[in-house]
């Protein structure tokens, strides 16, 4: 029997706010309000469980399976932006489309080996994941490479400075620990308030994890 993964985020107060919205409530306030993440958070929530079913039942690795979900989420963020749900007629529902999406994630999955995957679900659940990469993206390219080195690669500030001076940039490990430092509190800064309180409330300001989908 599938075991389900236990997404506390349904229990916080905020989303549970949201549950009496329907469907297409919840899209339309989410492309409303890109500055708001409860909205994708509560759809997540409704939803998790019948995704993660179909990916599930579909992929012979559990870890492969948890990234796909992941990416699976991620693909929905972005193409909800643009959903228009009024225009496939009186039987489609956005229930319909997610079950359709997720499908086509998986006909067109080109997962790699297991041994290849940083990701944790426990550590990034897939809405928080989508509200980091879209504020990393907003970041100095500098400032975002290093990050990801020190929180997907795991490398030293030591190693991080040695592979920037072989690309011509002059930085010590002492300026690259203060670098990530700012780079933790800007990161932190450009995710959405509602998202921070759901998931980063008891969390250390250097703790906002980066490895979600980023292989």
């Amino acid at each position: 029997m599938l075991q389900l993964p236990d997404f506390s985020e349904s229990n916080h107060p905020i989303v549970k706010s949201l549950f009496h919205y329907t469907d297409s409530e919840l899209v339309t306030l989410f492309q409303r309000h890109p500055d708001e993440g409860k909205y994708f958070t509560a759809l997540f929530c409704r939803y998790h469980a019948i995704v993660y079913s179909l990916i599930q039942h579909q992929v012979k690795s559990p870890v492969q399976g948890d990234y796909l979900f992941a990416l699976t989420w991620r693909h929905i963020f972005h193409e909800l932006r643009g959903l228009d749900l009024f225009l496939g007629g009186g039987n489609f529902t956005f229930q319909t489309w997610l079950i359709n999406t997720t499908a086509l994630c998986l006909k067109e999955a080109q997962l790699p080996p297991v041994e290849a995957i940083n990701y944790s679900l426990a550590a990034a659940p897939p809405p928080l994941m989508c509200y980091v990469q879209e504020a990393l993206d907003m970041m100095p390219a500098k400032q975002r490479l290093v990050m990801v080195m020190a929180e997907t690669f795991h490398w030293s500030e030591t190693r991080i400075a040695g592979s920037l001076q072989a690309e011509q940039e002059t930085i010590s490990p002492t300026e690259v620990t203060a670098l990530l430092q700012e780079g933790y509190r800007s990161l932190e800064s450009l995710l959405p308030e509602d998202i921070c309180a759901i998931y980063l409330e008891n969390s250390p300001a250097d703790r906002v994890p980066l490895s979600a989908g980023a292989n």
